[in-house]
């Protein structure tokens, strides 16, 4: 039965094969271990018996803004819900923290539309893209759909 859970150290080589496995088919960024370890606090896993089976990350980048990032689910699992569900625990995680707007650079805009998220243009982000986008090797012609959504907390 596989469960949902805040990541830990332990995890980090297996998030690493995930992500990268996506990142060799330039389906996502890749991640170095030392990137993994310093925001393994960021990381939701979906684990099964001690398989990950799939990780998405929500980090924090200023007083009102938070990435939703590294969303991969491991091939043969895909389709099940895994996805929505680490998604969804950010989103939470995200309203917990009174965070007010979350943004995604994604090529599965039709998957993120599912949670509200709506097309901005990369320049709507200047904190993201000043941050880190420009230490990217795909700067400045990423291809990447960049989307946003307001949070509003629910009685």
């Amino acid at each position: 039965m596989s469960r949902i859970r805040k990541a830990s150290i332990k995890d980090i080589a297996q998030i690493r094969v995930l992500i990268n496995d996506f990142a060799k088919d330039d389906l996502m960024l890749p991640r170095s271990l030392n990137e993994l370890y310093e925001t393994v606090r960021d990381f939701w896993v979906c684990e099964d018996k001690g398989k990950i089976l799939g990780c998405c990350a929500l980090h924090i980048c200023w007083d009102t803004l938070a990435e939703i990032k590294s969303l991969a689910v491991r091939s043969g699992q895909q389709g099940r819900g895994i996805g929505s569900e680490l998604v969804q625990y950010c989103i939470d995680e995200a309203l917990g923290l009174e965070v007010k707007k979350i943004f995604v650079l994604t090529y599965q805009s039709e998957f993120f539309k599912k949670f509200h998220f709506r097309r901005v243009k990369h320049e709507a982000l200047p904190h993201k893209i000043w941050a880190e986008c420009i230490n990217c090797p795909k700067f400045p012609g990423c291809n990447e759909i960049a989307m946003v959504r307001e949070l509003k907390k629910t009685k």
